[in-house]
């Protein structure tokens, strides 16, 4: 069975992946996303299938920095532990060094841009789109800023 690696920011990008679950199932599949309030009780729905990184936001420029290292150095833990055939990820900033790495050591990395952005690329988008071995948007606006990308419609 393929090992899956599933992770995300919390919030929105959260909830995107989530939308993916009925495919959890077929898989020998780990969820990766950042520990806050408000998702901590996903480790009673997966158990030993969740880890957790450091919550972290650009709008606190003086810790993030920090936070973004340990949390690259966790990533590199989690990859060796869980050694994923693919990363499958619905951004962002929490999602990036996990997905480098993944190519570094041969995963193949899915990229889902987030149902949020219709007519400009995001950040985490732009980074791993010449890395991904598939790049899925979910509005057809999006085929213009990256040309490969799969039209897979919404996720919801």
């Amino acid at each position: 069975m393929k090992k899956v690696l599933f992770i995300s920011s919390t919030g929105g990008h959260l909830s995107e992946m989530l939308q993916l679950k009925s495919m959890f199932k077929n898989y020998d599949y780990h969820i990766i996303t950042e520990k806050t309030k408000s998702n901590i009780s996903l480790k009673a729905d997966y158990k030993k299938r969740i880890s957790f990184l450091i919550y972290g936001t650009k709008d606190h420029p003086i810790s993030y920095p920090f936070k973004l290292l340990a949390n690259c150095f966790k990533s590199l833990y989690l990859y060796f532990r869980i050694h994923p055939d693919y990363i499958i990820t619905t951004g962002a900033h929490t999602a990036g060094p996990m997905c480098l790495i993944g190519k570094i050591f041969g995963s193949r990395v899915v990229y889902i841009e987030t149902f949020a952005n219709m007519n400009s690329k995001t950040v985490t988008g732009r980074l791993l789109y010449p890395f991904s071995d598939r790049f899925i948007v979910q509005w057809k606006e999006m085929k213009k800023h990256y040309k490969d990308a799969i039209d897979g419609g919404w996720i919801y």
